[in-house]
């Protein structure tokens, strides 16, 4: 049974010392997670999915489309707890094919009590998978979202004398049309979280597919895609609270994080309008969302703005983050054990990627 406190249903306490009178916190949950092929059964003629239908190579029927449902909305209803009761508010998901497999999910047994809005735009990716923002209406009012292409070439059609004139700052890799590789928009949704305005951007970066090194330069375009945007939203408001979500297929240490983005792994290091990212302590810690020839890395990240990890928490701040990793979701046997528990031949499985999490807490003040 969840609690029901005033406006919110669970709060935390924290005592600076055992005589003084313990703090209330207000706590949400913001999420992300990569559900790895969230595909319906039906063949659209404009998407790549074939092989996504019951005579395609995955041989993907009703009843394991329906179980996947079924096993993402339980990941969804139990990430944060046990400090959080309630579901996450706020929730970031990638390799959707459409709306209409969102809309299937939200309709859930587990999933319906929490009544999730959902923000979704198709993209120009070539298998069809696009990015999402699912938000609990209750506590989340949407004022504005966009979804902001990346424009990128493949590297090979650019001439010598372009690459030197390609500065720092631009956005663009410039290269012939037919050259461009088709990935996924970065979406930006703007709102209210309860009465506090609040910018989230959902990424899903160019894989690695060919290659890291081959494919870095798409993932640094991504991260100044990214900067600008944040850029942006900053110039009409200073202290804009902006967090960037996504799987960005590069780890916390990598080029397109560190510098094309700018994100810093300690708070100390946020300068006034940077970008703190609190997954980068947990990469050094040996932790990981997805693995790679039992090698294992995060590339499913929340990070925030400086105006998010305010230690007073007079308004909603940034208090930690996680990655969620139940049994239930983890391999147990055979060659992938230990692995995310992701989709067979035989069965629908969850991901090959664990979701992650924030907090953000503010104080109640009385």
């Amino acid at each position: 049974m969840r609690l029901t406190t005033l406006i919110f249903g669970f709060f935390i306490f924290f005592s600076n010392c055992s005589n003084s009178q313990p703090k209330k916190y207000k706590i949400h949950t913001v999420a992300f997670y990569n559900f790895e092929n969230l595909y319906d059964t039906v063949d659209d003629d404009f998407t790549n999915d074939d092989e996504w239908t019951p005579n395609g190579t995955q041989h993907w029927t009703k009843q394991k489309y329906e179980q996947k449902l079924k096993n993402l909305a339980r990941v969804i209803s139990e990430i944060g707890t046990p400090e959080n009761s309630n579901a996450p508010v706020l929730f970031g998901c990638a390799e959707v094919e459409n709306r209409d497999v969102l809309e299937d999910l939200i309709k859930e047994s587990k999933l319906q009590q929490f009544d999730f809005g959902i923000i979704h735009f198709d993209s120009p990716d070539k298998r069809g998978i696009d990015v999402a923002l699912l938000y609990q209406k209750k506590y989340f009012r949407p004022t504005s979202f966009s979804n902001i292409p990346l424009i990128i070439y493949k590297k090979n059609s650019l001439k010598k004398e372009e690459q030197s004139e390609i500065e720092d700052d631009e956005l663009e890799i410039k290269k012939e049309n037919n050259n461009r590789v088709f990935t996924r928009d970065q979406l930006l949704v703007s709102g209210f979280l309860e009465n506090e305005e609040i910018h989230i951007i959902v990424n899903h970066w160019p894989s690695r597919s060919g290659g890291e090194k081959a494919t870095t330069l798409f993932r640094e375009a991504a991260g100044k895609l990214n900067r600008k945007i944040i850029d942006s939203l900053q110039k009409i408001n200073p202290q804009a609270k902006v967090m960037t979500m996504g799987d960005f297929n590069d780890g916390p240490i990598n080029n397109s994080v560190k510098m094309a983005l700018g994100a810093k792994g300690k708070k100390s290091e946020v300068l006034e309008f940077g970008v703190f990212n609190p997954f980068e302590e947990l990469v050094n810690k040996g932790l990981g969302t997805i693995a790679f020839r039992d090698s294992w890395n995060i590339f499913d990240q929340i990070m925030m703005t400086a105006s998010l990890t305010k230690s007073d928490f007079a308004t909603f701040s940034f208090w930690k983050a996680g990655i969620f990793t139940r049994p239930y979701l983890i391999q147990n046997s055979g060659q992938y054990k230990g692995y995310p528990l992701r989709n067979t031949l035989t069965e629908a499985g969850f991901s090959d990627h664990f979701p992650v999490y924030v907090y953000l807490i503010k104080e109640i003040r009385q």
